[in-house]
C-alpha cells in the first residue's frame, strides 16, 4: 500500500533550535499516529510543517508522492485537513455556515454550495453533537463546543489525511473519547490520522504508531506498544512514571 504522507530527511526548527532532525516518517491509509512531547518540544511546529504551512529546515514532506509545491493549495486542501490548536473568530457566523467552509476545496471558483454540501454539514454536526446548534452564532459557543465545530468542519472537508493539533483541547472526558472515536472511524474508512496529544493513555487507545519528540532534535518513532513504556515516557516527560496495562488499556502513575 502506498503512503498517503511521508517525510524524507526532514529537519524542523525555529532559529537556532532544532526540534527534529532527519526524520523519516510514513503514514498509510488506515494508520493513526500520535505525536507526544513536553511543552515547547516542537510538536505543533512539526505538525504545521507536515501540513505545508511552514517550510522545513531541510528535507521534504510528500502527500501521495507529491510535494506541496507540486500539488498547489487546492489539491493539497483536498488531501489533507488541518486542525489548528487555536483559532480566532473575528466575524459573526452561524455554526452551519462555519462548518460549510469545509466544502470550499471541493468547489470551483464560481460555484455555490449545493444541497449535497449542506447534507455533509448536517451529518457532521450530528456526529459531533451540534445538530441543534446549526443556527447559533459561533461567538456564543463555549470553548468545547467551538472545538467540536472545528472538528465538524474538518469532517465536512473529507480529507484523506487528518493533521490534528491537540484535538481534545477544551473537551470533557466524554467528548474526548467521542471525537477520537470519530477519527478512528475515519481511519477505518481509509484515512490517515496524525495528532498531537498530551495523554499517552489516549495515544495507546486510539493510535497505532507514536512519535516521541524529545525537544533536542531527537525523535523516536515506532509502534504504540513499543514507544509507550515506562523508560521512554519517563525520559520524554522528564519525570518518573510507572506504566502498566489493565484490561488492555494503558495506565500511568507519577512516582
Amino acid at each position: 500500500m502506498s503512503s498517503l504522507l511521508e517525510t524524507r530527511h526532514l529537519s524542523v526548527g525555529i532559529g537556532t533550535r532544532v526540534f527534529c532532525r532527519d526524520l523519516a516518517l510514513e503514514l498509510k491509509a488506515g494508520e493513526r499516529l500520535a505525536i507526544l512531547g513536553r511543552n515547547g518540544a516542537g510538536k505543533s511546529t512539526l505538525l504545521s510543517v507536515l501540513a505545508g504551512l511552514r517550510a522545513p529546515s531541510s528535507g521534504e514532506v510528500r502527500l501521495k508522492g507529491r510535494g506541496y509545491a507540486e500539488l498547489g493549495p487546492r489539491r493539497a486542501a483536498k488531501l489533507r485537513g488541518w486542525l489548528p490548536q487555536t483559532r480566532n473568530d473575528v466575524f459573526a457566523s452561524t455554526v452551519f455556515e462555519t462548518a460549510l467552509i469545509g466544502r470550499h476545496p471541493h468547489l470551483g471558483r464560481w460555484d455555490w454550495e449545493s444541497a449535497r454540501d449542506a447534507r455533509f454539514v448536517r451529518l457532521a454536526l450530528e456526529a459531533v453533537g451540534l445538530a441543534d446548534y446549526a443556527w447559533r452564532d459561533i461567538q456564543t459557543l463555549s470553548g468545547g463546543e467551538r472545538q467540536r465545530l472545528a472538528i465538524a468542519t474538518l469532517l465536512v472537508q473529507q480529507p484523506e489525511i487528518f493533521l490534528l493539533d491537540e484535538p481534545v483541547a477544551y473537551l470533557d472526558l466524554k467528548h474526548q473519547i467521542a471525537m477520537l472515536t470519530l477519527f478512528a472511524e475515519a481511519a477505518r474508512n481509509g484515512a490517515a490520522v496524525a495528532m498531537v496529544l498530551h495523554e499517552p493513555a489516549l495515544a495507546w487507545r486510539f493510535c497505532d504508531h507514536v512519535l516521541l519528540v524529545l525537544g533536542d532534535g531527537r525523535c523516536e518513532y515506532g509502534s504504540a506498544t513499543e514507544m509507550l513504556d515506562a523508560e521512554r515516557l519517563s525520559a520524554l516527560y522528564d519525570y518518573p512514571l510507572k506504566v502498566f496495562v489493565h484490561e488492555g488499556q494503558l495506565c500511568l502513575i507519577p512516582e
